[in-house]
């Protein structure tokens, strides 16, 4: 059985030429190198696996190659190159900060450094995970890094910059590593699958590559992976089936059938994912994303976001043209509001239908929001003359001063009857409204003040209705007048605090009770100022004001006194911590004794004690 070696290490890059998507990195350190302006100190972070410790390596062995190319990259034949591809370089030292954590370990780090390189010109110390050094190492390797020899070179390397201390990254040149594109990670793989003799489909690498995350060690990682499964063919069959996950197809087709409001298909299609093994997370968050492309194509400008195989990016822009944004744009909220609150919903799958169900419905909507449904009016319906024996009138001051002023207008004509109908009081025909029928007609201007009082008055005695505007006025204003001089009955602090005695004891809440018990009361010119110990007493009173007030504007018979509060953290009940007694000296002490009992001091004096100090 042959040693396998995994492609991450097998095709590990060797110069900067072969790493994938951090040309802004190996050209940065090119130049360095060009122009003899490279740092002692570096760090370099970024996430895992995009070649932070591969571009460490390869330039602590550009630094030490005798041979060096033209364009600064290692020549890979000579005796350090060659000790270095071995890994029996003694002028590299590698430390695994995730394990060699201590200050013991960086102190012998930091002797190392006093000794020269035995064989080129630089001795490079690569620290990878230096992020997990303790709080003690890294003030240990300060002074080391700030001044180091002139042939020490230091290479720290991480993936969490922000737990390095600032000192530490003062001192060090920062590179930050970028994730790996999904069409670098591809063309990689295409190379991969060259040299080693595989055919592999376009959609099966580009799963592979988002799969990955921008991680070019996950990328090769999964297809060691799907070639062990599938041998030298690998397909998107096989890919979607190793790697678990859903189907374009699936999401095309419920996009079909959502456009075209067939709720029958999409619920049968959800279920045949769910029989599948997928839960109704990775659905919606699939269906999300399918929407988010959809709608990235409706733009010939925004289709090179699409992270996809040429013959599926033509798949969505087919798709695409025929879905509206408005539904493109209304599936996505529907589809995040669920996957927001799907951890809250104890029926998973219930919860996941009523969401897709939701955007089977949105065309409709759409349609009903262009085109609203109309509901032809009734015609209006007339209500039948009223017979002259009772005259109707009318509930508003303006009609009735409409109405005189018309009859004064109208010339007197004599009738032959006028004679019999002297002593009759004159007959208005005025159409009666029948409230099953037709509404009333609503005025354009509010009624005015005792409205109401003065059609009662005229419904009683219907010969006001002749009776002179001024008249009425004057008998508003007197009622007016009288419902004034009510209210102003002398109002004291005294009959205020009765008032509240009274709903203090017959509320029920404790701590509302409590806090009206406390308060303090001031009555100043229709204002009752109450002052309490905290904003906590003021909010349970607060709560109670909507049957305090009009309990004190009835027994106080003013309906304009208002409270106002008054925080005085003097009144609070809260109770103070206790004081320490103060310690008292043995002197102390004794003096207190004698003066509840004199004869403690002939004891002393007699027997002659002593008091310690």
């Amino acid at each position: 059985m042959s040693n396998f070696v995994v492609s991450a290490r097998k095709y590990r890059p060797v110069r900067f030429d072969e790493v994938v998507g951090q040309t802004h990195v190996s050209q940065t350190l090119k130049n360095a190198l060009q122009n003899d302006h490279l740092a002692h100190a570096f760090l370099f972070c970024g996430p895992r696996g995009v070649g932070k410790t591969t571009c460490a390596r390869i330039l602590a062995k550009v630094l030490n190659c005798q041979n060096r190319t033209d364009d600064f990259e290692p020549c890979n034949t000579c005796d350090s190159c060659q000790s270095f591809n071995k890994n029996a370089s003694f002028n590299i030292t590698e430390l695994d900060a995730a394990s060699n954590n201590s200050v013991d370990h960086i102190r012998s780090l930091v002797e190392q450094v006093r000794f020269q390189p035995q064989q080129g010109e630089y001795k490079v110390f690569i620290i990878d995970e230096v992020h997990m050094l303790s709080q003690a190492a890294f003030n240990a390797f300060l002074k080391t890094l700030e001044e180091p020899p002139s042939y020490a070179i230091f290479i720290l390397a991480t993936t969490e910059k922000h737990k390095i201390i600032p000192t530490i990254l003062s001192r060090c040149q920062i590179f930050d590593f970028r994730r790996i594109q999904v069409a670098d990670i591809v063309s990689y793989l295409e190379e991969l699958c060259a040299k080693e003799s595989i055919t592999a489909e376009s959609d099966a690498l580009h799963i592979i590559a988002q799969k990955a995350d921008g991680a070019l060690r996950d990328a090769l990682s999964i297809f060691d992976r799907i070639v062990s499964f599938s041998g030298k063919s690998i397909t998107y069959d096989d890919v979607i089936e190793n790697l678990n996950i859903l189907d374009y197809d699936y999401y095309f087709k419920i996009v079909d059938a959502l456009m075209t409001s067939d709720v029958a298909q999409v619920l049968l299609i959800f279920n045949d994912i769910l029989r599948r093994g997928f839960e109704p997370d990775i659905f919606i968050n699939g269906l999300a994303e399918h929407l988010r492309n959809l709608l990235v194509c409706k733009d010939e400008q925004t289709v090179a976001l699409l992270e996809v195989s040429q013959s599926l990016q033509q798949k969505y822009l087919g798709q695409s043209q025929a879905a509206l944004a408005s539904f493109l744009l209304s599936g996505l909220s529907i589809a995040n509001d669920c996957d927001i609150n799907y951890k809250m919903a104890r029926n998973k799958r219930l919860h996941v239908e009523m969401a897709i169900i939701k955007m089977a419905h949105i065309a409709q909507a759409i349609d009903l929001s262009k085109n609203p449904i109309t509901v032809p009016q009734a015609a209006p319906v007339q209500a039948p003359i009223a017979e002259k024996k009772n005259p109707v009138v009318s509930n508003s001051v303006e009609q009735v001063q409409e109405k005189q002023s018309q009859a004064e207008q109208l010339p007197v004509e004599q009738s032959p009857d006028a004679e019999q109908s002297v002593n009759e009081p004159p007959v208005e025909q005025l159409p009666i409204t029948n409230k099953g029928l037709t509404d009333p007609p609503i005025s354009q201007t509010p009624n005015p003040p005792n409205a109401n009082k003065l059609s009662s008055r005229l419904k009683t005695n219907p010969k006001h209705q002749l009776a002179s505007l001024d008249d009425l006025a004057k008998e508003v204003e007197n009622e007016s007048a009288e419902e004034e001089s009510k209210e102003k009955v002398e109002v004291t602090l005294e009959k205020v605090q009765e008032v509240w005695n009274e709903y203090t004891q017959a509320i029920t809440s404790k701590a509302a009770q409590t806090s009206l018990k406390n308060a303090e009361l001031a009555y100043q010119e229709g204002q009752i100022i109450v002052t309490v110990g905290s904003s906590l007493a003021e909010g349970h009173i607060r709560k109670e004001l909507r049957d305090l007030m009009p309990t004190l504007h009835k027994k106080l018979q003013n309906k304009r006194i208002t409270l106002e509060f008054n925080i005085d953290s003097s009144k609070s009940m809260i109770h103070k911590a206790p004081t320490k007694p103060k310690v008292l000296t043995p002197k102390e002490k004794f003096d207190q004794m004698k003066e509840q009992n004199p004869l403690v001091e002939k004891i002393y004096k007699r027997f002659d004690f002593l008091l310690d100090d």
